[in-house]
């Protein structure tokens, strides 16, 4: 090993498109003994101890074993790492340095992805992460009227809760979101639209299709009744991007990568239809956003459309903050927020943006925030896994335990599903709000 290779590559780190199309990805010898590769390196550096329950998996158990090196660890431990890993990919950001360019070519992330299209192919998988992942399906059950209220209800009771922990391995105490029969989509189809013309600037097209995205159409429509009224307020026509799917993540979580190829061949040709159009895109779930800008360009790195709903895709704080640097940004506030504890998402800080929230919401006169940088424990439906839940309790507990001590008037998280697990942590009869709600509270529309 050279010097360079002990202290790691000071390049910019770059990530290889996943070759999920070559036979060779699923050959589980071959995957073994690269896990058996990089678990070696990992142990040596130890840098990611502190991240999501893989790592100290994977540390405990070989400083459990006979030689106390990774050679005497049973490879079914291997799994166990696997299964751990949610695939936020704060080890490849912001710990590892042995990711590309360097020698060692690391990327944890994708190579746990591997393992689990792996698992998948085998049909190693449980009823319950199938259910769990099939969001679109899901939603449309659960939201037909009269069913919506009776499963609403049946989430909020503790012996129906009991049952379903039997029955599916769903955690009684883990966040399960409502579901809404009037659904984001009804909604918007009632609604009298903005007519206005697009205002483009330097750096947007000033105006914007949205991805309301199965959590934000089935779960909160609210969010993106927010995300319009405040996009309609600073003039930016706003239309829904019809006939869409699920983005895919959950089922890219769980390896099932046929079923992903399944959800672009869905989204992208009527993204890219809208992009030609002169439309520009957002959606109000991190996760979705990283989908499009980064995990599909990934596994689809030769397709054109795929590479332009990259480029045209943005998160709503990073849309309305280009906005701001093109001085059209409005902010006739109303309402201070005073003081707000705000969580940034792992797959918000992945896009390398920086913290635009914060920054736009610190925009709000007598208004401060304050972030904090770490996993919330959520993770896609981890939290709600019964054998998980206690990881991901522990994992999110130094959020929560810096929002207690804040003595914040709001504690929130681009992450709806993430702001609603820190709230089970605290335990105090509190919620979140959104920072869209928070910002339309500003601007008091």
């Amino acid at each position: 090993m050279t010097e360079g290779q002990r202290e790691g590559s000071l390049e910019a780190p770059t990530r290889h498109a996943l070759d999920w199309k070559n036979p060779e990805f699923y050959n589980e010898p071959a995957l073994l003994h690269e896990l058996e590769r990089v678990f070696d390196i990992c142990h040596g550096c130890r840098r990611c101890f502190n991240l999501c329950q893989s790592f100290p998996t994977l540390f405990d158990a070989i400083d459990e074993s006979p030689t106390m090196e990774l050679d005497s660890v049973d490879k079914k431990v291997y799994w166990d790492v696997v299964n751990h890993c949610y695939l936020c990919d704060m080890c490849f950001m912001t710990k590892c340095p042995y990711v590309p360019p360097h020698p060692f070519n690391i990327d944890f992330p994708h190579l746990m992805l591997r393992a689990k299209a792996v698992k998948y192919q085998k049909g190693d998988v449980k009823t319950r992460d199938r259910i769990l992942t099939s969001t679109d399906t899901v939603g449309k059950l659960a939201g037909i009227p009269v069913v919506v209220q009776m499963v609403n209800a049946a989430n909020k009771n503790k012996a129906a809760r009991k049952m379903l922990d039997i029955t599916l391995g769903v955690h009684p105490d883990a966040f399960v979101p409502e579901y809404h029969s009037d659904t984001l989509h009804k909604r918007e189809r009632a609604r009298e639209r903005l007519e206005a013309e697009a205002a483009p600037t330097a750096n947007t097209r000033g105006k914007v299709a949205l991805f309301a995205t199965c959590y934000g159409n089935y779960n909160e429509p609210q969010l993106g009744q927010d995300l319009i009224a405040i996009f309609e307020h600073n003039g930016i026509p706003v239309r829904l991007a019809e006939k869409e799917q699920c983005c895919g993540m959950p089922k890219l979580e769980l390896g099932d990568l046929e079923a992903v190829a399944r959800a672009k061949d869905a989204n992208i040709p009527l993204l890219a239809q809208l992009v030609d159009a002169g439309w520009d895109i957002v959606a109000p779930v991190p996760s979705c956003v990283l989908m499009f800008k980064q995990e599909l360009p990934l596994m689809f790195p030769d397709d054109k459309d795929v590479q332009k709903v990259k480029n045209a895709i943005y998160d709503p704080f990073e849309y309305l903050m280009l906005r701001h640097k093109d001085g059209v940004l409005k902010k006739d506030f109303k309402k201070s927020l005073g003081k707000v504890s705000y969580h940034v998402s792992c797959h918000l800080r992945v896009q390398n943006m920086g913290l635009k929230t914060r920054d736009l919401l610190q925009l709000v006169p007598n208004t401060q925030v304050e972030p904090i940088d770490r996993c919330s424990g959520h993770n896609g439906t981890y939290a709600a896994k019964t054998e998980y839940h206690a990881h991901a309790m522990k994992i999110g507990k130094p959020v929560v335990e810096r929002i207690a001590k804040s003595g914040a008037d709001h504690y929130t998280s681009d992450c709806p599903i993430a702001g609603h697990h820190l709230a089970e942590g605290l335990a105090n009869g509190s919620h979140p709000t959104h920072p869209l709600t928070l910002l339309r509270t500003a601007y008091g529309i």
